[in-house]
């Protein structure tokens, strides 16, 4: 405003009986609202030429990034900022007689044009992270981690510009405050130092992304990563539940990731049926042509059979004994029915590793173990043709005279 605009404002009031103080508050307070009434008209009018020429580019540019400009109020922050220039430059406007209310004006609209500076940073790396996460190749990636690192050391200038404003103290002193002063930092900034550090080697070894199941059994997770950011990584669990985990954890703690599992051609099966020992025996004749009605298992019968007599009498063994010679066994020839068996199953993927294979045995039985893979990967799918396999493989023991070890009820004493 013109300086001689504020003298003869300030001459009419003293001219009303004022005193000279009294006269330069008055003052103060008429030039202020007209400033500040005209800022408010002024930033209306640059939001509304701003809003409507964003919102034109929006539409016709190819890119989606101005769209996030503009959800993210970039251009309303803009608006704010050339009224609060003006209004910056206007002062002195009016401090007759009142030089530290000039001061602390200054210092005020400075801090609030350095606030409102961090805002705009902040609201375009928003909108940066949200168009990158539309891109494929980014989707999966901890962009937020990297935007927050942005934002961090935004603020520490944004902080120290602003006390190097209210204090009057060159910024560069408070840099060279800053090493003295690094311990105590360190300290107040450990958890995103290491969320920093975790973030970088999260990425660049591609531990983790966004959408992976993982299962973190120290932190009670086992879900989908919904969000990894500079500090916390946040697991969606099965049950929809959110755990939080600490990023540095996951560089210094165990955790399991089964993008492997669900890049591959199928999902582990891996369960053991516990074969009680006593029920294990040799077959008979008798056996043999009884178990040669099961179809899936006839023509390796017949050959195997075969082959076993002729060996036996090439080689004069005394069959008075089944332990001499070479004999056919029940659980090996279940065994032999459950491989069949697998191989034959719409849903075991078989082109990965399948098999049917005999642990040592335990105090509890002999455990036989399925080792097979899923062709669906999807869990509800995954749990249904496990279920089925064992299903059967339960209920068809008994054709081979075998039985399922059970613990045994103990009595009660009466």
């Amino acid at each position: 405003m013109d300086d001689d605009f504020h003298r003869i404002l300030y001459n009419y009031l003293l001219e009303t009986g004022l005193s000279e103080k009294g006269a330069a508050y008055l003052n103060l307070a008429i030039l202020m609202i007209i400033a500040l009434v005209l800022a408010y008209f002024l930033d209306l009018i640059i939001w509304k030429v701003l809003r409507s020429v964003s919102l034109k580019l929006a539409r016709k540019s190819k890119t989606n990034f101005d769209n996030f400009l503009v959800a993210n109020r970039v251009p309303r922050y803009i608006a704010h900022i050339i009224p609060l220039t003006i209004l910056v430059k206007l002062v002195p406007f009016g401090f007759i007689g009142l030089d530290y209310a000039e001061k602390i004006a200054l210092k005020f609209l400075n801090v609030l044009f350095v606030v409102l500076s961090l805002y705009v940073v902040k609201s375009v790396f928003t909108s940066i992270n949200d168009y990158l996460k539309t891109k494929p190749r980014f989707r999966d990636k901890p962009m937020g981690s990297y935007i927050q690192v942005f934002m961090i050391f935004a603020w520490v200038v944004g902080i120290f510009t602003i006390f190097a404003i209210i204090t009057e103290i060159q910024v560069w002193k408070f840099f060279t405050a800053l090493g003295a002063g690094s311990a105590v930092i360190l300290l107040i900034f450990k958890d995103s130092i290491l969320g920093l550090v975790a973030s970088i080697q999260v990425s660049i070894n591609d531990m983790v992304r966004i959408g992976d199941w993982i299962s973190f059994d120290k932190f009670g997770a086992d879900g989908d990563v919904v969000e990894i950011s500079l500090a916390t990584v946040k697991v969606q669990n099965f049950d929809k539940t959110i755990t939080t985990i600490p990023t540095y954890a996951l560089i210094s703690d165990s955790f399991k990731n089964w993008r492997g599992m669900q890049e591959s051609g199928g999902r582990r099966i891996k369960r053991a049926l516990i074969i009680s020992q006593k029920s294990v025996r040799f077959l008979t004749d008798t056996d043999v042509e009884e178990f040669k009605k099961i179809q899936l298992i006839q023509p390796y019968l017949n050959t195997r059979y075969e082959q076993i007599n002729t060996y036996n009498i090439e080689n004069n063994i005394d069959k008075e004994l089944a332990i001499n010679g070479k004999n056919l066994t029940n659980i090996g020839v279940f065994r032999k029915y459950v491989n069949d068996y697998l191989q034959n199953h719409s849903a075991v993927n078989k082109g990965m590793t399948l098999m049917v294979r005999q642990l040592a045995p335990t105090p509890q039985g002999i455990p036989l173990e399925v080792y097979a893979f899923s062709a669906d990967k999807r869990w509800e799918n995954y749990e249904y043709v496990m279920a089925d396999i064992f299903d059967h493989l339960l209920a068809a023991l008994p054709y081979f005279q075998l039985q399922v070890y059970e613990l045994p009820v103990p009595v009660a004493s009466s």
